[in-house]
Order: structure tokens, then sequence, then C-alpha cells
């Protein structure tokens, strides 16, 4: 009774394209309140919960476009590489690693050196991108931002520094711990002509980069919940045998204790930077 078997359809098995879920990275997980945020009401917020007011962590091109007024900003120094004097290898080769975290966020290094205006305001800042080797402070970082003060002092302008480290890259030794002293002593030179410095301090900003320019401003400044030390809280725990207060080394915390002028929320810094440079320089001529 061939007649009476189903006949079975024939069915094209679909391509991992085809099964591809049309919703995937249209919603996301806040870090502070864990509720679900649609990522297109999260980019009307930039990059904050409006629930919470958890503030996601963002690159340095993004952190640029929301600083500076109309997005609008020149790139310094972009061709600046690193090399490998210690030819170092730890998991992989470090000449591999830095080839595979320039092909895959388009920069040759953790930092982006860039001019624009603050409301009108002509300043030269330094945005690291954490997600280059965890934002380390190698030779090309301590070269740029050195380069990015020099420009301030020859033309009067202030600088802003955006900092979000793991600290000093390991990779480059004792040449990375040179770079503390190098922007430091730049930074003095500009404090001798006068020309403001506003360090804004995100999340994280910890190692040697807290140990030098990040502490450094004429205003110091940070974004709500950022984590700010030079040691990371279970190394401290380890050493001192201690359980260490709830919120340590968050931003309202080092705040509280005097190691920070004001903590910002995103949405208003551009406003307060403006305002700081009016104090510092003086209003703009109408």
């Amino acid at each position: 009774m061939d007649w009476f078997k189903l006949q079975k359809k024939v069915t094209a098995v679909k391509s991992e394209e085809e099964r591809h879920i049309r919703t995937e990275g249209l919603w996301i997980k806040c870090d502070g309140c864990r509720q679900i945020i649609w990522r297109k009401d999260l980019e009307e917020t930039l990059q904050c919960c409006s629930k919470c007011g958890h503030h996601f962590r963002i690159d340095a091109r993004t952190r640029l476009n929301y600083l500076l007024d109309g997005a609008q900003w020149q790139e310094h120094d972009a061709g600046m590489m690193s090399a490998d004097p210690l030819e170092f290898v730890d998991s992989k080769p470090y000449k591999e690693r830095l080839a595979g975290m320039q092909k895959s966020l388009g920069m040759k290094d953790a930092v982006i050196s860039a001019t624009g205006k603050i409301q009108g305001r002509q300043v030269h800042v330094c945005a690291m991108e954490l997600k280059f080797i965890g934002g380390s402070m190698g030779a090309v970082v301590g070269e740029k931002m050195t380069r990015m003060i020099e420009r301030s002092i020859a033309d009067k302008s202030p600088c802003i520094i955006v900092s979000a480290s793991g600290g000093a890259r390991m990779q480059e030794g004792a040449i990375s711990l040179m770079q503390m002293a190098k922007i430091s002593s730049a930074l003095m030179k500009l404090d001798e002509a006068r020309v403001p410095y506003i360090s804004l301090l995100t999340d994280p900003t910890t190692g040697g980069v807290t140990a030098s320019f990040a502490m450094l401003g004429d205003l110091n400044i940070a974004e709500p919940g950022a984590q700010i030390g030079f040691a990371g809280p279970r190394v401290i725990e380890q050493t001192i045998r201690q359980k260490l207060p709830a919120g340590f080394q968050r931003s309202e915390f080092v705040l509280q204790h005097g190691f920070l002028d004001a903590v910002v929320k995103r949405s208003e810094l551009r406003a307060f930077i403006a305002r700081s440079l009016d104090f510092f320089c003086g209003p703009l001529a109408a």
C-alpha cells in the first residue's frame, strides 16, 4: 500500500547565515541593575542605563564624538606604532598581539590624539582605548601624549586626557614605565606655561596611569562608578588580609577621600568641562 505511506517534504538545510536571529544585538543587559535595555535607547542616553544610571564602557572614538562639538575632530600621529624592543612572548609573540589588535580595532595603539572644540573653545584631547591590550601604556601612548602636551604649550590651548587603562604595558618592560616620567615632566612644562590640563578618569583607571598623569590634572574628574586605583582590590585584600569597604576604589569613594575634584555624569561632561575652562582661561570672546 504505497499510496498510504506519507511522503516527506524535502527541505533544504538552512545555512548558519540564514538561521541568524535578526534580533541579535538589539538588546543588552545592564551590568548595574541587570535589566534588559534596547540598544537604540542606550545610544540616546550616551551609553548610560536610564534605570540605574550605570555608565557602560565606550571606545575612544565614541568618547571623542560625545565630548567634542559636532563630533568633529582632527586626529594626530595616527600612524605611530610600537616596536618590540624586548622581543616579548607570553601566550603569543608581542608582534602578533599588536597586529591582531590593529586589525580588529583599526587603530595602531591604545590612544587617539585629537584636536577639536568644546563649546567653541579649541582643546587638545587624548582618549585611551581599553580594548587595545587593556588600554596599556607603552612607548606610543607616552609619545602621543607628550606631543599633544607640546601642541598645547605651543598654541596655549587647554589639554584633556581621558584615561581608561590597566596601567603600564608589561610587554615593553622598563620602556613602558619610563612613560610615566616622560608624560609627567611634559605636564610640568605645561603647568609652567600656565595652560590648563583636565584629567578625566573612566572605568577602569589603574596601575601606572593612576600613578602618573591621571592624577596630575589641574582638575581631576571621573565618571560615576569608575574603578580608580593602583593595585586591584583582590591584590590589596590578599596583601593586608582585611576585607575592603563597600565601593572601594569606585569614583564616589575616591571623591569622598579627597583624590578627585568631582564625579560628573557623562551627559553633563561637556558642559562641566566648558565651565571649568571658562574659569581657568576666562570666557570666550563673543
